[in-house]
């Protein structure tokens, strides 16, 4: 491919799931669950494949970007408002900054395994060549109803046109797709400015194309409603595709996903920070920032303990810690 591939990574959101540890002002991105890199320093690490790399952030977290990603541009959009404006607004300034390029889609809170940079690749080929929007279908290790599927329809070799997405399912539901050969989708996509802005054109977000285009974004992001981009373009365009990736691949969106990337003892506990006291206790996730912690006679909970804040959740209901944040933001504690 002789066009200039442009590595878009997203970390414009907070992490609501991985609270305390994540908070308004310190959002996910900048945490680190190695002990070396932060989330968006091994994003940006990943990425080195391609020509350029461009980070997407909201206002409030601008000034930080560069103490993780020193190397990359920085486009802020003015107001946050999901996937579906922040994509539609970063694909526009790009196409005027770079010639001709090829976009690679990249969310800042993904852990991947080897493999990684030739499918990205592959999937920014079939984007160039055939001018679909291409979405990543990740090959399921299990059923999962943490996350959306897509469906694949007729089979092109190295991408299968994208019959449809399905939401995070229940559980037999998952089982279900798994056995009939979906993907997992994994929020990565590769396109070109044409296409994804001729799809934002006959979508909601066309007005603020229109505004783009007219060197007006405050206008453009006040007249649209906050919306993802599956939901506002990938879900309607006729023209998409799905390139099949088959790395080692996690979202670090919620306290669970820790017991598949960290090591655990021998009673299944899996712990990141400093070492609790742990008696007759099993199949847990402890998570701290110093304090110190004791855990006795439980198992298959999530305890983390950041800053001032606690929070005990059961591992399988990681998920529902969106529930308490949104009752912390109505406070205006979170």
């Amino acid at each position: 491919m002789n066009r200039p591939l442009v590595a878009l990574v997203l970390a414009g959101g907070t992490g609501t799931r991985l609270y305390p540890a994540s908070r308004s002002d310190r959002p996910k991105q900048f945490l680190s669950f190695d002990g070396e890199q932060s989330l968006l320093e091994a994003t940006v690490s990943r990425a080195d494949f391609a020509d350029h790399v461009v980070v997407s952030t909201r206002p409030e977290f601008a000034d930080e970007i560069p103490d993780h990603a020193p190397d990359a541009d920085v486009l802020v959009e003015p107001v946050a408002k999901d996937t579906g404006p922040a994509l539609t607004y970063a694909t526009h300034r790009i196409a005027a900054e770079y010639d001709d390029p090829v976009i690679l889609v990249l969310p800042s809170d993904h852990h991947v395994g080897d493999g990684f940079a030739e499918a990205m690749q592959r999937g920014a080929r079939v984007a160039a060549e055939t001018n679909s929007l291409v979405a990543f279908g990740v090959e399921p290790s299990r059923p999962d109803t943490g996350y959306g599927y897509i469906e694949p329809g007729t089979d092109h070799g190295e991408y299968h046109e994208l019959a449809a997405f399905h939401e995070k399912p229940d559980a037999e539901t998952a089982t279900e797709y798994v056995e009939s050969g979906y993907f997992w989708n994994a929020g990565m996509f590769a396109w070109t400015p044409d296409a994804l802005l001729s799809a934002a054109r006959d979508s909601p977000l066309e007005p603020l194309v229109d505004a783009l285009d007219a060197g007006d974004p405050t206008t453009g992001f006040d007249a649209v409603t906050e919306t993802s981009i599956d939901y506002a373009v990938m879900e309607r365009v006729e023209n998409a595709a799905v390139v099949p990736v088959s790395f080692a691949w996690d979202d670090l969106g919620a306290w669970d996903a820790l017991t598949r990337i960290l090591p655990a003892d021998e009673a299944g506990n899996v712990v990141l920070g400093d070492d609790p006291i742990v008696v007759d206790a099993a199949d847990n996730v402890v998570a701290t920032d110093g304090a110190n912690v004791s855990l006795v006679g439980v198992s298959d909970l999530a305890v983390v303990a950041w800053d001032d804040r606690v929070l005990v959740i059961p591992k399988d209901e990681a998920q529902r810690v969106r529930e308490a944040v949104s009752r912390l933001k109505a406070r205006g504690e979170f």
